[in-house]
């Protein structure tokens, strides 16, 4: 389960991120996918933000699923990709009550759950995915 952590205008322990993401991955049933994770400020973010959504405003965790969509294949070995806002996640975790290390494997449970499919537009899709979110984090060791 090859897993790529990158970082672009942050600095952050990639190897940890990597071992949490084949943890969380492995525990949704996709460990032998691929999955790149970019780690980057807020700047960066924002301007993905604008391209691929339309939202003028940095945000905090970004899925670019391979599976899903017109075209795609959902047996592609690729999974996607997941952005996170280092930035995004510091600030978040003061108003969390935990640490921004804490609060970036929080992103990348979110962001993967996205590309697994879970979506929270709607209020029975929004517990479900809270729910698999609340698992897959009491499965990583708390940084």
């Amino acid at each position: 389960m090859p897993v790529d952590v990158a970082c672009e205008g942050v600095t952050l322990d990639t190897e940890a991120v990597a071992r949490d993401a084949e943890r969380l991955m492995e525990a949704l049933g996709v460990g032998a996918a691929e999955l790149s994770v970019l780690l980057c400020d807020d700047r960066f973010i924002h301007a993905l933000n604008l391209q691929w959504r339309g939202v003028d405003a940095p945000t905090d965790v970004l899925s670019f699923a391979m599976r899903e969509g017109e075209g795609a294949d959902p047996d592609d070995p690729v999974l996607g990709d997941i952005v996170i806002s280092v930035e995004a996640a510091r600030r978040q975790s003061a108003e969390h009550g935990h640490s921004a290390a804490r609060e970036v494997q929080a992103l990348l449970a979110h962001g993967l759950l996205h590309l697994v499919g879970y979506d929270h537009d709607e209020d029975a899709e929004a517990r479900a995915m809270e729910d698999e979110h609340a698992r897959l984090l009491a499965l990583l060791p708390e940084r």
